[in-house]
């Protein structure tokens, strides 16, 4: 087990629709890393940016991106995470996908769906919450929209890390910070949000804020707006066990489960 986690953040402007470009652009990038990392966070769909037209870009779990995630991982030593389009039983995926440089692989399917998108019209909404150990920590994945539905993030696993990959855009990235920083609260774990830049193929402009926050909100790192960037940030486990022994918020938490 790690007392600490040094965590890289990979603020990036994605090429639209073009796997191959993207992971060529976001190899380079990773591989100018010099210092050891933990774990590097992608964006969400960072093989195309927030496509709808998921027929140009889907890949399955076997396919180029899933080896070409676990072929960086072993190299570098470190676990990659970030969401792309999968195709799986004749539905498509916005799946992010957790790899570690042991071949471990752990995914989760983001569950609320952009519906001022149209997200929720191609494709299909994740149905599970997802909390899994690595490095002796547990790390709770998200995407996106998941953002504004706190009771889907509810710290229920006493989890340590909860982790979102997005494409957010400038006109709300108000809301971003704001919540970002309210799901650390509120939950007495780090929260992590990478978010990409550019314009991407439906002229949508993103501004990064990629950040890391602590259990009380405070800012632990993050990178420069509307910037490429790939700031690395370390995360003390023994900051969470201090705060939630000391003040135990956590232990009043209202009890209830969710019901389709």
């Amino acid at each position: 087990m790690k007392t600490a986690l040094n965590i890289a953040l990979g603020q990036f402007d994605l090429v639209w629709e073009n796997p191959e470009r993207n992971r060529k652009q976001i190899g380079d990038k990773i591989s100018q890393i010099n210092e050891p990392v933990d774990l590097i966070i992608l964006p969400e769909m960072f093989t195309s940016g927030f496509t709808m037209n998921p027929k140009n870009v889907a890949e399955t779990m076997n396919g180029t991106t899933v080896s070409w995630m676990h072929q960086l991982s072993k190299k570098k030593n470190a676990a990659i995470t970030g969401s792309l389009v999968i195709k799986e039983n004749g539905v498509y995926y916005n799946r992010l996908i957790f790899v570690t440089p042991d071949g471990d692989i752990h995914t989760y399917n983001k569950r609320h769906t952009f519906t001022l998108a149209g997200e929720d019209k191609v494709f299909e909404a994740g149905q599970e919450k997802v909390v899994f150990n690595f490095e002796g920590w547990k790390i709770c994945p998200m995407i996106c929209y998941d953002l504004r539905f706190p009771v889907w993030s509810r710290n229920s696993e006493d989890y340590d890390v909860l982790i979102y990959v997005a494409n957010w855009p400038s006109p709300r990235i108000n809301a971003w910070d704001a919540l970002l920083k309210a799901r650390a609260i509120e939950n007495m774990s780090y929260c992590i949000g990478v978010n990409r830049v550019g314009r991407d193929g439906s002229n949508h402009d993103y501004p990064g804020h990629s950040a890391a926050y602590g259990v009380l909100g405070n800012t632990i790192g993050g990178t420069s707006p509307n910037m490429e960037q790939m700031t690395i940030v370390s995360l003390d486990k023994n900051d969470i066990k201090k705060y939630r022994e000391k003040l135990g918020f956590l232990n009043d938490r209202d009890h209830f489960t969710l019901k389709e």
